[in-house]
């Protein structure tokens, strides 16, 4: 090779390493511009929309480390707000699985169950009649603390929004946990998004109705074998002071005060969230 030859080898790598350095690859920024625009999409309601100011979807699921050649399981998608846009990010190279409710097979009693059995049943006839936009969906079901059926070492992560306090207010937020950490493949992702209480001292804290205490569940998810590798103020709402007549349902979107004080709870917008992220030890 002539010395003329080198030199131009040299001056275009040099060339293209600054080009590199001005214009850095785009791969890193491509899930996230897919997510922003799938949270945007003409498929969701306005309704759906008008929450990613309080949900950041695009910014939550990149925290989490979402890719989509994952195998993810989401819990209790009731309405399938973040379903509409974990589906069809993950459909062509990865596959999403849904844990719903449990199906009313005649022997659900309380209204609460039979209430979110039928929201399942018309999320998964939505997302059978909609193939082209959420592909492939697989169901299950959970009954606290149980799946049915029984899930092991199947999933990448295990994405769960605002759910870890019913399964506390009915006892199994342990077994719960215990049941998703079976799930998760070693060194998989337990993505968790929760309503956080007010924390009082390193020993207390003021938890109302549909708040827990974010050391609390911390502690519940580590005495399960999880690992805490991250925490993100993503999801945080200053403006939330937590002491509302029916707790964290008196805010958006649920409004349980109907139009009592009405606009204060709108002007607060949605709880202040813990946003954490575990892992399953490889050992």
């Amino acid at each position: 090779m002539s010395i003329i030859t080198t030199r131009k080898t040299v001056i275009f790598s040099l060339f293209f390493a600054g080009l590199t350095w001005l214009c850095p690859p785009v791969v890193a920024e491509e899930p996230k511009l897919v997510l922003q625009q799938l949270a945007d999409a003409e498929q969701r309601s306005k309704e759906h929309k008008l929450r990613n100011k309080y949900r950041n979807p695009a910014e939550t699921l990149l925290f989490f480390g979402i890719q989509p050649q994952m195998s993810v399981l989401e819990i209790w998608p009731g309405h399938g707000w973040y379903t509409e846009i974990l589906a069809p990010f993950l459909k062509d190279q990865g596959n999403l699985t849904l844990a719903q409710f449990r199906h009313n097979d005649g022997s659900l009693k309380d209204e609460r169950s039979i209430f979110w059995a039928r929201v399942s049943e018309r999320l998964a006839q939505r997302v059978a009649e909609q193939s082209d936009y959420f592909g492939e969906v697989t169901n299950i079901e959970l009954d606290p603390p149980r799946f049915s059926p029984p899930q092991q070492e199947q999933f990448d992560m295990v994405l769960t929004f605002r759910n870890a306090h019913i399964w506390n207010e009915s006892g199994h937020l342990y077994g719960t946990l215990q049941s998703i950490f079976q799930a998760l493949k070693p060194g998989g992702v337990l993505g968790m998004v929760e309503h956080r209480s007010a924390r009082l001292s390193d020993i207390s804290s003021s938890a109302v109705e549909g708040y827990l205490d974010e050391a609390y569940v911390i502690q519940a998810a580590e005495q399960a074998g999880f690992e805490l590798v991250a925490s993100s103020e993503i999801n945080a709402n200053p403006a939330d002071t937590k002491n509302y007549p029916k707790g964290v349902y008196a805010l958006p979107p649920t409004l349980a005060m109907g139009q009592y004080n009405k606009a204060q709870y709108m002007a607060i917008g949605e709880s202040d969230r813990m946003t954490l992220k575990f892992i399953k030890p490889l050992e």
